[in-house]
């Protein structure tokens, strides 16, 4: 039977092993560059997420910008906590979910209009973060034009970094992406009955 010691020396061995691996591949990523974040799936937790992204932004003091598409009907916990930030420029689109509008040349409109505000944070230097919270909608509904869409992106500050989020995230925009996620749902209370709760869905 193997005693505690050696329990530990083995442990302290693999570690060892585990260290050098991640220090080489530490030293191996020397590149500085803004990265698109693609937060995609049917899971919960992608705009979430994004959001920490954009509370751990703000704690290092860079200057964001958030489009929200979409959303704007409910009082959202994260627009009354950045709103009136000082670091954050903050649109919401403020039209509510497209099953509630049933107006499409209202919601294209809508989306136009509000992507225009996404385009001037894409095409300011000064802002280092942008978020852009369901806009794969957009281009899945075809509100919004995704060639244009990929161009601002494509021609933004080279150290602005974008975190984008939504269902069924276009090809391209994968393509585009740095890094992508693909938010998995397992389980979720709203199937089982149960309603949205503030502080966790929103």
């Amino acid at each position: 039977m193997e005693s505690s010691s050696e329990r530990n020396a083995r442990h302290k061995k693999a570690m060892q092993r585990k260290k050098e691996h991640v220090d080489q591949r530490i030293a191996a990523a020397t590149i500085d560059k803004g990265l698109i974040v693609v937060l995609t799936g049917n899971g919960k937790g992608k705009s979430s997420s994004a959001f920490g992204m954009l509370a751990r932004s703000v704690g290092h003091g860079l200057r964001c910008g958030v489009v929200q598409f979409i959303k704007g009907q409910w009082e959202c916990g994260e627009h009354l906590l950045f709103n009136q930030h000082p670091l954050v420029e903050f649109h919401v689109m403020n039209t509510g979910f497209t099953w509630e509008t049933q107006d499409r040349e209202a919601d294209i409109e809508a989306a136009v209009s509000t992507w225009a505000h996404a385009e001037t944070l894409l095409q300011n230097p000064d802002i280092k973060v942008v978020l852009l919270d369901e806009l794969t909608y957009m281009l899945t509904y075809g509100y919004l034009d995704a060639a244009r869409v990929i161009k601002a992106l494509s021609d933004r500050p080279t150290d602005q970094h974008v975190i984008i989020t939504g269902r069924n995230a276009n090809q391209a925009l994968i393509d585009l992406a740095d890094t992508v996620s693909d938010v998995t749902d397992v389980k979720h209370a709203f199937n089982a009955g149960v309603r949205v709760q503030k502080g966790i869905d929103y």
